[in-house]
Parts: C-alpha cells; structure tokens; sequence
C-alpha cells in the first residue's frame, strides 16, 4: 500500500467518532515506520551506488514522473561524480539513524519493513560502527541486521550492546523493552519482567503522555451536537499518541502468565500425578482448600508439602499481575454496544475513495446529525458487576443458525471496537489467568462470553489481516482437555466466528440467484463428465485433496515442527480441524436453507497451533487437579484512625508512606 494512502487512512481513522476502528496509535507508528525506513533505504541506496540526487532511486515509491523527468534532462545529474568517502558515512549514519527511530517505535513492524527493502540497508549499521564504533543508534540498528533476536539463536545473541545503549539512554524504555524480548528467548521471565517494569518506570516518568486537545475533545464530544460537518484534525507528529507503554503492558503480563504456568508442575501432589485424576474434590462436592498448617503432615513429607503450598501461591500471584497487566492493556481500547450504523458506513466509504487516489475524502453530512452513542472501555466489560445495557450474547443466530429469521429492516445501530494487533491474543490470555487465579465457574463463563463477543467483532479493515493468536489455541486446547467444564453453549470457533456486516444481509444471495453457479460448481460438473462420475464424487475429492495440501503448507510453516512424527502430527491435526469445520459448516448452511450472511474481510480468524504447548497442559492441568488456593493475596493493614493526641502531620506522613508501597509493588 502506498504511504501516501496509508497515511490517509490513518487520519480518516482518527477523525472517525469513537470507537474509531482501528486504534490511532498503531496506524500512525505503521505511518512513521513505513516513512523512515523508505528514507533510510534510499540514502543506503545512494551511498552504495554513487547517486547524490534521491530523485533518482526511486525506492518504494518516490516522485511520480522522476523516471520520464530524467530521461528529459530535467532532473539532477546522478553520476556527474562519485560521492566522497565523507559524504558516504554522513548518509549512511542519517540511514542508521532514521532505522534506530523506526526500531525504536515497533521492532516487529520495522523488521517486516527492513527485509521488503533494499539489500545495502542490510548493511548500514556494520558500515557506521566500522568508523563509530560507540554510536548507539548504529548499535542498535545492527543488533537486529546482525542476528535477528529468535528462539533459535537465543543462545549465541549477546546482550551487552543493549546493555550499553541502556547505560548510555537510561531515559529510553525501547532498549529495555528489546532486552526483554530476548531474555524471555533465553527463557529468563523474570529478568525480562524487571526490564518491562523498569521500562514502564521511564516510560510514564520522561515521556510525556498523550493529552486530549481540543480537537480531539470536539471529535469526541461535539461531533453529533451540531449538524455541520466539523473539519477534519491533523495531528502534528509529536501530538500523536505512542504505542509503547501498551507494548509494555502486553508484554510483561505475557511474562508473569509464563512464570505463573511455570510453577504449576512444582504445586501438584505426587498422589494427583500418579492417579492422573484431580483429587480435588471433596465428598460434597466441592472443591478442597488449601491446607492451613492446623492438620500437621507426616514429617517426611512436610517440607515437600510446604515446597508445593508455595509454588500453588506463586501460580496464583504471578497469574493476578499478569491479569491486571492485560486488564491495563485493553483499557486502552474502546467498545459500543450502540454505534449507528451510518458511521461504519461512512468510514467505509471514505477508505475506498482513498484508494481510488482521493487524498481529503470528506464525511458524509448525516453523520453529525445522529444521536449520541455509549462508548466503554474495554476492560469495563470484565468489571465485577455486568454493564446492563448490552445486547444479549450469545443469541440463537449464533448458537444454531437459520434459527432466527433476519430482520425486515436494517438496523439502525451495531456492536463496533476498536482493533488491535494484540486484542486477541490480550483476550485470550485474559481468560488464561481467569483460571490459574481459580475465578468461579459462573462468572468464567460470563468473561469467555464477553471475549467471544469481542473477537467476532474485532477486524482490522482495511489493514491489517487477523493473525495467530497462541493464547486463543491453548483456550481451545484447554477447553478441550477439561471438557467443556464452564459449559459453554456451542463449540468456540462458532462463538468467535466473525460478525455479519452491517447494512448487506441480502448480498449474497441476491448475487447467487443473478450470477447463477459459481465457478468452482462448474468446474466440478465438467470434470464429472469427463471422468464418468458424479458431480458430488469429483468436487469431494478435490476438495480433500486441497485440504492435504494446505495442511502439509501449514506444517512446514509451524515453527513448533520440529522432526518427522511433529510433522505428522501436524498435518493430521490440521486435516481433522478442516474436516471438523466442513462439517459444522455444511450442517449450519443446511440447516439455515439459505446462502450464509456476508461476513467481515478477515475469515481466516488465525488458525489454532495443532500441537498442544506446555502453557495449555499447565492451565488444564491447574484446573483440573489443582486445590483452591488461600492466602496467596496479601492483607492490607487498616490505618489507624488518628486520635485528638496525634497531629494531622503524622496521619498526612502515614498515608504517603503507604501510598509509595502500593506504588512499587505495581
């Protein structure tokens, strides 16, 4: 997509009433990430062949016209003499710079930007350390061209040039938050944990936050109060929201979840292990406690009971940071349970004129004349008393479908969030630690309903394609081992699959029965004619053939495949998965007598991993064998209540003294 598109889109987002679609943060860093590694790569780009003018290199774009401009001798002379040894490295540190700026925003987006680019970038970092040997920006940059930080070569990635960029800057959080992500390849969680929270630390102390102005204020508060069509804000550079504190956020909860998982081995009884059979469970039923030190063990084993006491309480402590650390996160991002519909529209539109080549594309004036709509965060709808005011979930559309009728008319209102990258994955692991810190069955299944609701809405358009998510594969995992323990009302790829999209019911089957067949349909009748088959018999096994195929392609993509029997198993898990959906599909569309509603652009909602990881056999396993953990919550000291002999000061000086305790331990 051309930058000057994405761009675009990143301004109709941001001056889409909330909740805009697609959080304004990411899609202005993917803006500036995109602007600096094109600039950084043509001035490698020049330094590496002689070129003074940027005109001329056109890499990833450039001016529209600079080839023809040239062939006419109107632009600058390229090769009119070879750059100076000087000028070269002037280019290149600009170069390394620009990269060490984008690295610094999103390493992951940046490093996907770097490899579809040119090759002397590659090489830009080595080249200024070569004649600047302590020039950070050029260490950085070349931590990551040098040896791109992964699993497999945790082992041999130093971390003593983060550590003297860290020495140097100990005002930046970035260095920390790449420090971090290496030692958690290096499987240290904890010290990648203290990074993160040094980095928060920084982060909420030297930079300074996004402040609503007065723009913003008028798009969120005034843009339905008068009829006239505000004017679109265009944020300066340095007014745009950042991403980094939410990185943070995801990435140390990640950590404690890991560390919490990590302690679930060392908490179950030898007796559990050897039945293979939770005996967690008393003879009424419920649930056993956690012994309280009153019934002495037998001596022998005391110590290894007092070893697995303690470990069952890390579990539930590290689980309650990580849950408060994704709790953080989502907060960040918005829900309506009321959105016109009007508003989706109008912002669908205008990204198809941006890219038809509209620069500006204005709002539609209906718009600002709607009536105000509610607007939650999103950590809001797991609070501990449900909002009252959200439709129903899951309905009888959803759970059987063809079982509800469509409306007769459209509707007038939706559910809409706003998207993120990581919302899924957040969301799933937010269920996660629902269960390692043992919350009741009843109010598990109100939180896997809420996080049903969110997935199916959440869609990056048009950006970004729905990734993997880890965390939703060992939710599946789990609920697949415990056996549906929260009784959920149908399986979870039909609680999550994506929302129909608002103001097209009738799309599809308008299409069908004025276009007829579909190709594939009659491809399949010829090929029967051929072959002396039937229809039915030929389409089957075409498309069984197209299922192993697909299935061999994923596997050999799995970075969990490791040998030939994870290979197979792979694909064996891959082809029982697409069968399983087949069929789900085949009964719901014969079920419902009709062509299935259009669905949002990303149906391929990030498929599960087919091999079960340690994460999701340590929470099944928590949550079937483990006891109720007491006493892993720490009691808060009632301050006394200042009597007439003691001064105002000391009850003053006492409250600051607990408030900075409860500020370090969070």
């Amino acid at each position: 997509m051309p930058i000057e598109i994405l761009e675009t889109i990143a301004n109709i987002n941001y001056n889409t009433p909330r909740p805009r679609p697609i959080d304004p943060a990411v899609l202005f860093d993917m803006v500036k990430i995109r602007r600096l590694v094109d600039e950084a790569t043509n001035l490698a780009v020049r330094a590496a062949s002689d070129i003074a003018s940027p005109i001329l290199t056109n890499v990833n774009g450039g001016m529209p016209g600079a080839l023809s401009m040239s062939a006419l001798g109107m632009g600058a002379s390229g090769h009119g003499a070879k750059l100076s040894r000087e000028r070269k490295f002037r280019m290149r540190e600009q170069a390394s710079q620009k990269l060490a700026r984008a690295y610094r925003l999103d390493e992951i987006a940046c490093s996907v930007a770097t490899m579809q680019g040119a090759s002397p970038i590659e090489e830009v970092g080595n080249m200024v350390l070569q004649r600047s040997p302590q020039d950070l920006d050029a260490k950085y940059v070349h931590f990551f061209h040098e040896k791109i930080p992964s699993r497999q070569l945790a082992e041999s990635t130093s971390l003593q040039p983060l550590t003297e960029i860290i020495t140097e800057k100990p005002n930046e959080g970035e260095a920390l938050r790449t420090r971090a992500i290496v030692k958690t390849f290096k499987n240290d969680y904890e010290g990648a944990a203290q990074d993160l929270t040094l980095a928060l630390s920084v982060c909420r102390i030297h930079q300074q936050p996004h402040q609503q102005n007065d723009e913003d204020l008028q798009l969120q508060q005034g843009s339905h109060r008068s009829k006239r069509r505000h004017q679109d804000v265009i944020l300066a550079e340095k007014d745009q929201p950042a991403t980094l504190e939410g990185q943070l956020l995801f990435l140390r909860a990640t950590a404690y979840l890991t560390l919490a998982c990590q302690n679930v081995g060392d908490g179950m009884p030898p007796a559990q292990e050897e039945n293979g059979h939770a005996d967690a469970d008393t003879s009424d039923g419920n649930p056993a406690s956690e012994p309280n030190g009153q019934d002495s063990p037998e001596p022998d084993s005391s110590e290894s009971l007092r070893r697995q006491a303690e470990s069952r309480k890390l579990v539930k402590t590290y689980a309650k940071r990580s849950l408060r650390d994704f709790m953080s996160f989502i907060s960040r991002f918005e829900y309506s349970p009321d959105l016109p519909t009007p508003i989706v529209k109008d912002f669908n539109d205008r990204v198809s004129l941006s890219g038809l080549g509209t620069r500006n594309p204005r709002s539609s004036e209906s718009t600002y004349s709607l009536a105000p709509h509610t607007t939650y965060p999103i950590s809001d709808l797991f609070a501990a008393v449900p909002l009252a005011d959200l439709p129903p979930y899951p309905t009888q559309d959803i759970i059987k479908p063809g079982a509800a009728s469509k409306p007769s008319a459209l509707p007038k209102t939706c559910e809409w969030c706003t998207y993120h990258p990581l919302l899924t994955d957040a969301l799933h692991s937010l269920l996660l630690c629902h269960c390692l810190v043992q919350t009741s069955t009843k109010e598990l299944l109100r939180h896997t309903y809420m996080v049903a609701r969110l997935v199916r809405l959440a869609d990056g358009y048009p950006i970004f394609q729905v990734s993997r998510s880890p965390a939703r594969s060992d939710w599946v995992d789990i609920m697949r081992r415990a056996d549906n323990w929260i009784q959920l009302s149908a399986s979870w790829d039909t609680l999550c699959a994506p929302a129909p999209l608002p103001f097209y019911f009738d799309k599809l089957s308008s299409e069908m029965k004025t276009h007829g067949p579909s190709p594939a349909s009659a491809a399949a009748a010829a090929s029967s004619m051929l072959r002396g088959t039937s229809a039915a018999g030929v389409a089957e096994e075409q498309r069984q053939q197209r299922l192993r195929e697909q299935a061999i392609v994923g596997a050999l993509h799995d970075e969990r495949v490791c040998d030939e029997e994870t290979f197979r198993a792979s694909v064996e898990a891959r082809e029982k998965r697409a069968e399983q959906e087949h069929a789900a599909l085949y009964n719901g569309s014969s079920s419902s007598g009709g062509a299935p509603a259009t669905r949002r652009w990303a149906l391929d909602d990030g498929k599960e991993y087919p091999i079960l990881t340690e994460r999701a056999a340590a929470v099944a396993q928590w949550v079937l064998e483990a006891p109720v953990v007491t006493g892993a919550t720490r009691r808060k000291k009632r301050t006394k209540k200042p009597s007439k002999t003691e001064g105002v000061g000391d009850s003053v000086e006492k409250l600051n003294l607990e408030d900075t305790a409860d500020t370090a331990e969070s």
